[in-house]
């Protein structure tokens, strides 16, 4: 319980630096009149522009944190993260092809393709998860099917019809929470509502899978349907993250990692701290993006590869030497 607290009280304080600091600096006085008058200048940089995209990030963060936590719990591998099985490949997909097409100018029309594709994803890994026993097999499929999500989308690029079409498909893919209002927060919550349910379902299933695939099969736990549940709840969390953000990695790999010891390991307590310090990650990567000096602001996927990359080389070292002894 205690490190849940101290992970809501670190997620309240990153938020309240995501909302109150930024690219235009604010007086005390104005912070004042954001606070006194709705309708100020002040008050719609913290409420309308810097409040929502903090939102979008804590959502988008919980959401991969949540579904790094579950993949790592199921295939039993640390070095799982959402992407593992193909769903984010195939949602980036999605959305490139519907910018090449021309329909992005639809609001929502990028965001509905992307969904799409990870549902699509993460039905066809929902199907064969209830049928294939061995999750190295699931492994090895999902890396097939995020190759092949790669290639396709490689070959948008080849096609793309003009270099301004290639430029907005490679910024989506960059991941940003840029520009996100609350319409978008409170769509995003669907498809995560639900993939955090399917999740917390599944939970016990994870729990009994730490023993093994044997005493699992024998506990008189619905197995199939419990490791279908959590890679549909997966599927939905990260559809619904990319959907909204673009490709965003690391943060899935990383959050399980940095809260499993506080819950002695197990894969059940993980989740919900995972989530929260998922949120906590992509809000402060989103707050990094936004204060580092640069020209121009550093796209988030951008922020959390350089972060992520040096610690997921040190989650596989140690791996290494553990599968060594």
């Amino acid at each position: 319980m205690r490190p849940i607290l101290l992970l809501i009280l670190l997620l309240a304080v990153v938020l309240v630096l995501a909302i109150g600091l930024g690219e235009t600096p604010l007086s005390a006085r104005q912070y004042l009149q954001a606070f006194a008058s709705p309708a100020s200048p002040p008050a719609e940089i913290l409420w309308t522009l810097r409040a929502p995209r903090a939102a979008a990030a804590a959502l988008v963060g919980g959401a991969l944190g949540l579904a790094g936590a579950v993949m790592q719990g199921l295939l039993r591998n640390p070095l799982a993260d959402p992407g593992v099985l193909g769903v984010s490949a195939v949602s980036a997909l999605g959305a490139a092809m519907c910018i090449a097409a021309g329909v992005a100018v639809t609001p929502g029309a990028i965001e509905i393709a992307a969904l799409a594709g990870a549902l699509l994803a993460g039905a066809l890994v929902v199907f064969l998860a209830a049928r294939l026993a061995e999750p190295q097999t699931l492994i090895l499929f999902g890396v097939a099917l995020s190759a092949l999500g790669g290639a396709a989308t490689a070959l948008v690029f080849n096609l793309s019809p003009s270099p301004i079409t290639t430029s907005e498909v490679l910024s989506w893919l960059l991941g940003s929470v840029a520009n996100r209002d609350w319409s978008d927060c409170a769509a995003a919550l669907v498809p995560m509502a639900m993939g955090a349910g399917l999740c917390g379902w599944a939970a016990r299933g994870l729990r009994m899978l730490t023993l093994g695939e044997e005493t699992a099969a024998l506990s008189g736990l619905p197995m199939a349907r419990l490791r279908a549940a959590a890679v549909a709840g997966a599927a939905l969390l990260t559809g619904a993250a990319v959907a909204m953000a673009g490709v965003i990695g690391f943060v899935g790999l990383a959050a399980p990692h940095l809260t499993r010891g506080a819950v002695s390991d197990d894969p059940a307590r993980t989740l919900l701290p995972s989530a929260l310090a998922g949120a906590v990650l992509l809000v402060a990567a989103d707050l990094a993006a936004r204060l580092i000096p640069t020209a121009e602001e550093l796209k988030l996927g951008v922020v959390t590869a350089l972060f992520g990359a040096p610690l997921f080389a040190l989650v596989a070292w140690h791996a290494s030497r553990s599968w060594r002894g």
